[in-house]
């Protein structure tokens, strides 16, 4: 099998749980680390499937490699590679396929409900589950792209995922593993201090608190997404 290319944009927002899934299952993943210059390739055809994680940085910005993840996409979906994308990730699926990303009409930082959408498509993606507590850190917002599904809503984004044939596109963090998620705290603690007033921005101390909690039911989705995921690759 060709390898899946994991396209990291900062250290600390690597692959996660994905790593230890796609491992568990002799899947092979090379990590493009676009934060240490790594090039992004002109091309999708060496790769089974694209995944692209979260970053600081808007896909709205002028940096050389967006344009260029941005043609990725449109090229892997030509050629029906799956491609998979985390908060950043999606918005860089959504623009390519040429959905609009702006600003949310607040922050979204630490756990938070999500809602299942009561279609098909969703079904096929999350079986049983109904509403669960994701992981959130993020400020913007994408547009669903032509032929998408919707698949996830939260009170404060309404539009938290979908899928597009094989694609699928994850406003929120599911890959998280509780390690990062003491690094996020640790990295973020500015931004949770200067929005903490927000009602969809917990302390670091209450993410961590719930993480326990949480965090197995999390992977539990989020592995039942990666295995219907790779199901296309």
């Amino acid at each position: 099998m060709k390898p899946v290319a994991i396209f990291r944009h900062i250290a600390f927002e690597g692959p996660g749980f994905l790593a230890g899934f796609l491992d568990a299952r002799n899947i092979p993943h090379q990590l493009i680390c676009i934060d240490s210059g790594d090039a992004v390739p002109a091309s999708a055809s060496a790769y089974s499937g694209l995944v692209f994680m979260g970053g600081p940085m808007s896909v709205n910005d002028d940096l050389p490699w967006i344009t260029q993840e941005l043609d990725l996409i449109r090229d892997a979906v030509a050629q029906d590679i799956p491609v998979l994308g985390h908060c950043l990730g999606a918005q860089l699926i959504s623009k390519a396929l040429g959905g609009v990303v702006s600003k949310n009409k607040i922050k979204e930082i630490g756990w938070g409900k999500v809602q299942v959408s009561d279609n098909e498509t969703a079904r096929s993606w999350f079986v049983d589950v109904k509403i669960f507590d994701a992981f959130h850190w993020h400020g913007e917002t994408f547009t669903l792209p032509q032929g998408a599904v919707h698949l996830l809503s939260s009170e404060y984004c309404v539009n938290q995922a979908y899928a597009i044939g094989p694609h699928l596109a994850l406003q929120c963090h599911v890959e998280m593993t509780a390690g990062m998620i003491a690094t996020w705290c640790e990295f973020g603690a500015d931004e949770i201090a200067a929005c903490i007033s927000s009602p969809a921005v917990q302390s670091a101390q209450a993410m961590q608190q719930q993480t326990a909690g949480s965090l197995p039911h999390l992977q539990e989705v989020a592995a039942q997404l990666y295995a219907h995921w790779v199901s296309g690759l």
